[in-house]
């Protein structure tokens, strides 16, 4: 279909979903979400195409990963849907009430933003939880994932759209976008008659392509290069578990712990440790001299290898004399999104809270819970790393904005 009467639907449909109820809403979800595992053989079929041609592009391991779904995925695709209908819907609550001098009363309340435009990669399951969350909060979505996981995405959207029409509603809520060329996803980041806001979920390139081009508002979901810092007060062995399960538990996620941070006063008690543990695992480790001087196994790191999101199995690890350090290196390399402080000092475990310029930030936890469905959220769009409108991970009410509404008994401005 010609992406400009794409737009035109789905402004549309954008129209008629506001006034859909929360029930209405609810049963189309639960639909969906029965309609998924009901068509799981299906589902599975047009992946494995995407992942013979990701295979035979050469595709990274981790993200062959990110693109694998497996029946479990499924169902656990299906749950994220189920948990977002259980939700609460904030469409049409009011956050406030107030009265004027005059006798107005003013208040506001939570409306959907209309058309959502999400441009992303690899990685079907996004397709559903952003439709998912877009439909609960009223809002149409134009879905634009990449060339690697077209197959999947052609009939996961198809479910969605039947399962819409079974439930007597457009199934104009959602549409992809199958052509999956840079030209196409430019005149998508330029359709502001249509769409009121793109958020790009994936890479850097991905991101800072949709940044430079796009004349239609951005949520800027944030790349994850996240750190974790052992404070000269941590347990041994509680660091050693939370380095593991941050860097290791899934490379190709934007919440793997990329760069470790070792205060000097513990670093010989831990580093061995974490040393021999990614090492099992054939995870590199690009270290300083510090780093190096425990195993000929840590590789020399550069300034670059501070900054970068790996997606990989390579760490980055650096030891720092103090924890003011430490936050300096953090806010220097970090691109905002997640951080934690391994410590059993409570004000130093404040001052990581504070100074640390992050959407998420933990103390004794691995980065890994930075998710919509762990923070309760269900299922979530994207994580955001700016500070205006959303930051962290993108729920329910992040898809709303909010609109004035003024009650009076005929007032006149004088």
């Amino acid at each position: 279909m010609e992406l400009e009467r794409m737009g035109q639907l789905a402004k549309a449909a954008s129209r008629s979903l506001m006034k859909l109820t929360q029930p209405e809403k609810n049963a189309c979800l639960v639909t969906i979400a029965r309609n998924l595992v009901d068509n799981t053989d299906k589902i599975l079929e047009a992946n494995a195409k995407d992942l013979e041609n990701g295979i035979a592009n050469n595709m990274p391991e981790s993200l062959q990963d990110r693109l694998r779904l497996t029946a479990d995925r499924i169902e656990g695709i299906a749950e994220g849907v189920r948990q977002v209908a259980a939700l609460d819907d904030p469409v049409g609550e009011v956050l406030s009430m107030k009265s004027r001098p005059n006798g107005l009363m003013v208040g506001k309340k939570r409306v959907p933003l209309g058309v959502i435009g999400m441009i992303y990669e690899s990685r079907p399951n996004v397709t559903v939880d952003a439709f998912s969350l877009c439909f609960k909060t009223g809002n149409a979505v134009i879905l634009r994932g990449g060339s690697d996981c077209i197959y999947s995405n052609i009939v996961l959207v198809d479910i969605i759209k039947k399962s819409l029409e079974e439930n007597h509603v457009t199934p104009d809520a959602v549409f992809l976008l199958e052509d999956t060329s840079r030209e196409t996803a430019t005149k998508m980041m330029q359709m502001n008659e249509y769409i009121d806001v793109l958020i790009p979920r994936g890479g850097a390139g991905l991101i800072r392509s949709v940044v430079q081009n796009a004349t239609v508002p951005v949520i800027e979901t944030g790349t994850g290069n996240c750190h974790v810092y052992i404070d000269a007060t941590a347990d041994v062995e509680m660091a050693v578990d939370i380095v593991k399960n941050a860097k290791m538990q899934r490379l190709g996620v934007c919440n793997a712990c990329e760069s470790l941070v070792i205060h000097k006063d513990i670093v010989d008690a831990v580093a061995p440790k974490i040393i021999a543990t990614l090492k099992e695992k054939d995870c590199e480790i690009r270290g300083d001299e510090m780093m190096q001087s425990y195993d000929s196994y840590v590789i020399p790191a550069t300034e670059e290898d501070y900054a970068t999101e790996y997606l990989d199995k390579i760490i980055s690890a650096k030891v720092v004399s103090s924890v003011d350090e430490a936050i300096e290196h953090i806010n220097a390399n970090s691109t905002g999104h997640s951080e934690s402080i391994v410590t059993k000092d409570y004000d130093n475990a404040q001052r990581f809270l504070n100074e640390v310029d992050s959407a998420a930030v933990y103390v004794n936890a691995s980065t890994r819970f930075t998710d919509g469905f762990e923070f309760g959220f269900g299922a979530e769009i994207g994580i955001s790393t700016q500070k205006l409108h959303a930051r962290g991970p993108m729920g329910l009410e992040a898809l709303t904005t909010t609109k004035y509404i003024i009650y009076g008994n005929g007032q006149v401005r004088p």
